[in-house]
């Protein structure tokens, strides 16, 4: 029975992963159907983008990056004890939006050489890890904000921001 029941998990196991990729593969078309310059972006794959492109919803909707970030929850919320100003994590927002900026910010941080020397010199700065990666998230929101709402516009192409 041990066999068996292994067996049967196991095929089950197959099936939903063959579904998973079925449906990333749909996610991914529909993502390049919409922007296929965001899935270019270092760190950005078609989950993250799907989720980014969701939340933001059109050009607009949002009047400004800051309002952009505080949506994400990647907007910095000062935190000052008297002695030390420093700033904190904000931990309202859209959670599947900063969930997908976090996903962006350890693939670059992982593979992107300029996010791991712009790392490295605010470690430097006497940042934490996690400060840091505050930090690479604002940064991020900031980005896809503005190529956001200037590819949304009639007749602007990404070779033309560059």
């Amino acid at each position: 029975m041990t066999v068996r029941a292994l067996r049967s998990t196991a095929r089950r196991i197959q099936l939903l992963a063959a579904e998973a990729a079925g449906l990333r593969a749909d996610l991914e078309r529909l993502v390049a159907a919409v922007a296929p310059w965001l899935l270019e972006l270092p760190g950005v794959g078609p989950i993250s983008a799907a989720q980014v492109l969701v939340s933001w919803s059109h050009a607009g909707r949002l009047r400004s990056e800051a309002a952009f970030a505080a949506l994400a929850g990647v907007n910095p919320i000062p935190a000052c004890s008297g002695h030390v100003t420093r700033h904190r994590l904000n931990r309202s927002g859209d959670r599947q939006l900063n969930r997908a900026l976090h996903t962006v910010v350890v693939a670059r941080l992982r593979d992107d050489p300029q996010t791991r020397a712009y790392a490295a010199r605010r470690r430097g700065e006497g940042k934490s890890a996690r400060d840091v990666r505050r930090c690479l998230k604002r940064a991020v929101a900031r980005q896809l904000f503005k190529l956001l709402e200037w590819l949304d516009r009639p007749g602007v192409e990404l070779v033309s921001l560059w």
